[in-house]
């Protein structure tokens, strides 16, 4: 069954197939600049996930963790973080690319913007107990 205010198909629509691939496309260009800038893989690895920390606004409520999750799970950020770097701190780009990558990462395998009413809801669909109750 589908929600029309949060479509769920069982089988990913072609938008759903784009942005997963534009994910895909970000994630690989976030590492090529990753490698370029001469980062340090550690600390990459190390990093990777702290964007998810983002996901502690939830002990704030539905409504307060989405709005937290989704600030630091979008692209406009870092993207001004970025250009912000290039120009007056370029030692910083490693950061903004682990970064980017993450968020790349998180819509290649699904996992979207949040809805303010349940964090299993996104923009790609359904993720965890929402996916397995749909």
């Amino acid at each position: 069954m589908t929600d029309q205010a949060h479509p769920s198909p069982r089988h990913p629509r072609p938008v759903t197939i784009l942005l997963r691939a534009e994910g895909l496309a970000v994630l690989i260009l976030a590492l090529v600049a990753y490698w370029q800038l001469g980062g340090n893989w550690w600390l990459f690895l190390l990093l990777i996930l702290a964007p998810d920390l983002a996901a502690l606004g939830y002990l704030g409520g539905p409504r307060l963790g989405a709005a937290i999750y989704n600030a630091v799970h979008n692209y406009a950020l870092p993207l001004a973080l970025g250009l912000i770097c290039y120009f007056a701190a370029p030692h910083l780009l490693p950061f903004v690319a682990i970064w980017a990558a993450h968020i790349g990462g998180d819509r290649m395998l699904g996992y979207g913007l949040k809805y303010p009413d349940s964090f299993g809801q996104t923009h790609l669909g359904p993720i965890g107990k929402a996916r397995l109750e749909g």
